[in-house]
């Protein structure tokens, strides 16, 4: 967008176009009077900003309000096909996407298998697109933006993706650049706990929280660290990389690594047959007592180096083996913690269910599509 001087014509009508569009997205349709009513603009004023945001294409009549006396008023809404992205969250297995919106209406979310032989970062994201917008039926040239969330450390500034053994055919260095020159659309690679978390603050159990962790129990381990409503990524986005820790004797051998207590192969080793695949088998776990207090004991073990060095004031707990547990987990968890001299932290079972990382992915993909649709707004 050109620069204005603040202060001008020009200046003041892009302002409130802007504000204009805020409020159709927040709101959504919206009759001039009540344009005018939420902004405290004049009729007139309202209609310019309406004329003005529909010549842009970035607003359409949508429906009509009847009033008490006179005619019909007529509601206008936001384009939200003008611009589309795809949530993605890339697992061990399976591809998960949904197509997002400018409105973040909801849409339906795919799981696509994958096959380890012959996959590239751009035929697995054009994939998860192309069935993304078939499900939603969109058309794929609206699709802008994509945001991923990979099982591993994501280096921003390097472009590299380490720490990850699920996503072969994928450069250590690279992949979001051969994305987007393949694909045409901008790309966020983020780590899929760090989205997790993102949710957890957003829509979950920590949004009133003053800091948290999230640990995520799945295929393998990681934490999610809040900090204030900001995500800690650290220099090279490895921080969080739990998995990787060495801890002392407990309910494993001496020096074993958290995956070996909490990773999918040590549940199905506590569950015996009844978990032949994960997460499918994990319904035993809800009645599973005793498997269910060794995992906590083993949470709380791992949880020990995370607790001295950032000493949150909430955990959360997440990933498909703590939500097989339920909430019975995070208060044997709880109640282990408290037994050590540190204060202990509020220990809940995360709320934002098994599509977690999309729907961190999500919020951050509708605020991108409303800033591109934003700069599309005329400045003369």
């Amino acid at each position: 967008m050109s620069q204005i001087d603040p202060g001008t014509s020009s200046w003041l009508r892009t302002r409130n176009d802007r504000e204009a569009l805020h409020l159709f997205l927040e709101h959504g349709p919206l009759t001039r009077t009540r344009l005018g009513e939420l902004t405290g603009m004049s009729k007139p004023t309202a209609t310019q900003m309406i004329a003005r945001l529909k010549r842009a294409d970035l607003v359409r009549p949508v429906g009509e309000v009847a009033g008490n006396r006179g005619p019909s008023a007529v509601s206008w809404g936001v384009r939200t096909d003008r611009i589309t992205g795809v949530a993605i969250s890339m697992r061990e297995d399976t591809i998960q996407a949904v197509l997002v919106d400018a409105a973040a209406a909801e849409h339906p979310v795919i799981e696509l298998p994958v096959d380890r032989a012959g996959r590239t970062p751009e035929g697995d994201i054009g994939r998860a697109i192309d069935a993304a917008c078939a499900a939603a039926d969109a058309e794929q040239h609206t699709v802008e933006a994509v945001t991923v969330g990979v099982q591993g450390a994501v280096g921003r500034a390097e472009d590299s993706i380490s720490m990850t053994d699920t996503l072969p055919g994928w450069p250590s260095t690279g992949s979001r650049e051969r994305i987007e020159q393949s694909l045409g659309v901008a790309v966020t690679l983020e780590n899929d706990v760090n989205l997790a978390t993102m949710a957890e603050r957003a829509v979950g159990v920590a949004r009133d929280a003053g800091s948290f962790a999230l640990l995520w129990i799945g295929v393998g381990l990681g934490v999610g660290v809040d900090l204030a409503g900001s995500i800690h990524r650290g220099a090279h986005g490895s921080a969080g990389e739990v998995g990787y820790l060495t801890v002392a004797a407990g309910s494993g051998a001496p020096g074993a690594g958290t995956t070996e207590l909490l990773g999918s192969d040590a549940v199905r080793q506590l569950l015996g047959g009844a978990a032949a695949r994960y997460p499918e088998g994990l319904l035993a776990l809800a009645d599973d007592h005793a498997a269910l207090g060794v995992i906590a004991e083993r949470i709380a073990l791992t949880l020990e180096p995370v607790l001295a060095v950032l000493d949150p004031e909430m955990v959360v707990l997440g990933g498909p083996t703590a939500l097989a547990c339920g909430t019975r987990l995070a208060s044997a968890v709880m109640d282990r913690l408290a037994g050590d001299d540190r204060p202990t932290p509020t220990v809940l079972l995360s709320s934002t269910g098994s599509t977690a990382v999309l729907v961190g992915a999500r919020r951050l993909l509708v605020q991108q599509i409303r800033e591109r649709l934003e700069e599309r707004i005329p400045t003369q």
